[in-house]
């Protein structure tokens, strides 16, 4: 299945930042940002997904060792949010910072690949850090 905000039903990326001791589930966006209504209910419904699977307990259920982990969500996109894109991923911010969930965007570019390990110390879902 495809990853990425059309696809709310799958998790794009997860792994361990090793550097700051942080579980992070990414996910990808490559479209431009155009405000639009449907582009909006997608990432909602994204994050919508990742936080009930970090929330109801189904991460720590099914990986027991992260359980004292701190979480990231990162928003990995090719192209600067919108103003509205950036007034919502706020809110959303402001919320989970509640439940001591991050919530972060990174601009990636479009040479690199989405799912690709980062330059920041996180691996690929194959890490093992959480062994």
């Amino acid at each position: 299945m495809e990853s990425g905000l059309e696809n709310p039903g799958v998790l794009d990326a997860f792994a361990c930042d090793e550097r700051t001791d942080r579980v992070v589930l990414a996910m990808f966006e490559p479209r431009p940002w155009t405000g639009g209504d449907q582009q909006a209910f997608q990432l909602q419904e994204k994050l919508n997904a990742y936080a009930s699977f970090i929330l109801d307990g189904e991460m720590v259920e099914s990986y027991p060792e992260l359980k004292s982990k701190r979480v990231c969500i990162q928003l990995r996109t090719f192209h600067e949010p919108d103003d509205r894109t950036l007034g919502f991923l706020k809110m959303v911010r402001d919320q989970l910072a509640f439940q001591e969930i991050d919530l972060e965007t990174v601009l990636v570019s479009p040479d690199d690949e989405m799912d690709a390990p980062t330059d920041d110390g996180t691996c690929g879902g194959g890490c093992n850090c959480h062994s």
